[in-house]
């Protein structure tokens, strides 16, 4: 899995691919996508960051960074990966935001 820390200057985007039988794909399976995103994103020609993917029943998501959809779309086109929704992310929180505005 590939968990290269996000980047605040880019937009992240949350990508759903439909993938039968995604959640029991072996180590070379998932080493050559991994190959062929890692590949891709190196020929798009602006800053583009893939952060991680969750297989999980039949779908994938993942987390990528990049300037706008478009680009995430051609990411797949180029590297031949379904991509059935791409959201932008709006804000992200976690445990911890549960932390930041503590009564005194």
């Amino acid at each position: 899995m590939n968990t290269t820390p996000a980047d605040p200057t880019m937009k992240t985007f949350v990508i759903e691919r439909e993938m039968p039988g995604a959640g029991a794909l072996d180590t070379a399976a998932l080493v050559e996508i991994s190959r062929t995103s890692n590949a891709t994103a190196a020929t798009l020609g602006v800053p583009y960051r893939w952060v991680t993917s969750y297989a999980a029943g039949d779908k994938v998501y993942c987390i990528h960074q990049t300037d706008s959809e478009s680009t995430v779309r051609e990411h797949s086109r180029r590297a031949g990966f379904p991509c059935t929704t791409v959201t932008e992310v709006g804000t992200e929180f976690g445990p911890r935001t549960a932390e930041l505005l503590q009564p005194r």
